[in-house]
Formats: structure tokens, sequence, C-alpha cells
């Protein structure tokens, strides 16, 4: 990387160097192993947003692993098992709307919050907390709730299969996934938009949709809506493990594919299994995603693909290499 350094007069190159630095955390000094850009030739430093952010997460997760504190990608784990949203988590635990958003978006919970969530982080707690506890949850939600609760007690297997992909797909925010951490139940609201807005919707073209959707929410609000990392392949930007993502979905009855052929042609249609889910999706995410439908609505697959192939972020990559969110700043839609 070239940088114009002002102690040289002159564009430089530059290199990257590991050193310790102290961060202030809830009030306590913590020192990590911070990676910083420099000049090659002085050792001038340089603001690099990509590394801080990532200097600031590792300072952040020193300081819950002094205080025995449950990561982001823990919390979300957590509740997701339960087939929770973050507003359904928070009205269970009587907690404000946004409180669980914020955990596990990187905010540092509070210990009494953590240890509830501990507590609940085995089903038969969740059994005790439901029945010993007086919840603004309704009948159903309820009975939905110990249904699952149920299902978890008796399938270490299932258990031991969100875990793993949780684990799979846990990413530290960063300029590759728009600033957020994976979101699964995000994205299967978003295969739902549009599988749902009609018949037909191949695979091909859900993937450029979804590109679409998460780039422009992050160019208009710094952060993408699923937490996907898209990489550069011959038929435009793809998510990252989508194939894995769609076998989970399709385990979960949420979507699937189907496949036929249209003579010579296979194509892989992406069939739905439910509505929209209500509550998952905020109304600034919905307004991006009927942006994008209405914008390719009328375009095939092959159409959607070569558009992509104009976009700066497509062109300035490779085969395989993930397409920064940076890219998102050069998009019009």
């Amino acid at each position: 990387m070239i940088r114009f350094c002002e102690d040289c007069g002159r564009e430089v190159e530059t290199k990257v160097i590991t050193k310790k630095e102290s961060y202030a955390v809830c009030g306590e000094s913590v020192e990590v192993d911070a990676q910083v850009l420099v000049c090659a030739d002085c050792g001038e430093e340089f603001f690099c947003e990509e590394l801080d952010n990532a200097t600031l997460v590792r300072a952040y997760t020193e300081y819950r692993r002094r205080h025995k504190l449950l990561l982001p990608e823990e919390i979300k784990e957590i509740r997701e098992q339960y087939g929770l949203s973050q507003r359904g988590m928070a009205k269970l635990l009587n907690w404000g709307d946004k409180t669980i958003c914020r955990y596990e978006n990187g905010s540092i919970q509070d210990k009494a919050h953590n240890s509830l969530l501990l507590f609940l982080r085995e089903p038969e707690n969740m059994r005790t907390y439901l029945t010993e506890n007086e919840v603004s949850f309704n009948e159903r939600q309820r009975a939905r709730l110990l249904a699952t609760v149920e299902k978890l007690e008796q399938n270490a297997d299932y258990q031991a299969a969100k875990r793993f992909f949780g684990r799979f797909f846990s990413n530290t925010p960063s300029e590759e996934n728009g600033y957020k951490g994976f979101d699964y139940e995000k994205l299967c609201a978003m295969v739902l938009f549009f599988a749902n807005k009609g018949s037909g919707l191949l695979k091909t073209k859900l993937m450029k949709l979804l590109s679409y959707s998460d780039f422009v929410f992050y160019k208009e609000n710094g952060i993408s809506i699923s937490g996907l990392k898209y990489a550069h392949l011959p038929y435009g930007p793809v998510p990252d493990n989508f194939d894995m993502i769609m076998g989970r979905m399709a385990a979960d009855h949420i979507a699937h594919i189907e496949v036929f052929y249209d003579g010579a042609f296979e194509n892989h249609q992406v069939i739905p299994e439910c509505d929209v889910p209500g509550g998952v999706l905020s109304d600034e995410e919905i307004e991006v995603l009927e942006r994008v439908y209405e914008k390719f609505k009328d375009f095939g697959s092959a159409e959607i693909s070569d558009y992509s192939h104009q976009e700066k972020g497509y062109k300035a990559t490779t085969t395989g290499q993930i397409i920064s969110y940076a890219y998102a700043l050069d998009m019009e839609l």
C-alpha cells in the first residue's frame, strides 16, 4: 500500500507492525497487541480504520476475558438457539428494545445481564425461567418457546450443530462484512423477502439481490444488514459459503433450492417455505430491499450478473477475493 508520508515528504511504501497499545474500556486500561500501518522508511504511523477497529475489538475481547463476559457472537448464539429475534429476546427478559442489539454489535453488557444470559444458555434453565417468572409473552409465544426448549433438551446433536454453525460464521466486524457479525436471522428474512415476491427466483439472481441490498444499506447507514462477506466469482458477487447457508435454511424449513432443466440448462430455483417473519428487519432495511427489488425485478440472472460486473468493487478484485464494503460508496441505485 502506498501512502504519502509527511515526514519523508513523498509517497512511500508502507508495512504493518505489531506493538503494545493501551485502551480504556469501561474505565479500565487494557493492553493489547495492535497492528499499526507505518512508513517503511521512517516508521511514521498512518491512520488505518480497518486496523484500528480490529485493535479496538481485541481490547473489548480482552476486557470480556478478564471479567468472564460473553462475547457478542455467544450472546447471539444463545438467542438464536431459541429461535428468538433481538426484540423477542429483549421482551422475554424485560430489557429495552435495543439492548440485545447493542450487545450483539459489540457493546459491553453489564454483569447482571451477563449472568442471566449464561444461565439461559442451558435449555433446562430456560424452562425454569419461563415457569417461575412473569414474562411478557402471550400464550402462543410461550408455547412456541417451550416447544423449542423441549426439542433442544432432547436433541444434543441439534445443539452441537447450532453451535458449530454459529462459530463457523462468527465474524469480527470489519470492512469485509460491513462492520457487522454474521446475522443468520436477518439473512433468512432477506431471502424470504425476495423469494416471496414472486415465483421463479433463481439462486444466481438472489445472490446479486442480497449483495446490492447489503452494500446499499452500508453506503447509507455505515453497517450491512446481514454481515455477509461477498466474494468475486465469475457470475458476480457471491455470499461467502452460501451453499452451507442454504443447507442450513433447508434444514430449518425456511427456504430450499429445487433444480429444474430448461433444455440443456440447469436452473436452481429458490423455494420459500414460510413468510417473512415480523420484527426481524427494520423499516429502513425493508425500504432498501424494496428499492433493490424494484430496480432489478425485470432483470434475469444473466442481466443482473452482467450489471454487477460493472461495479467498481467487482472490477477492482479478482476471482476468489472478498469485495470490501468500502466500494459501496461508488454504487448508485
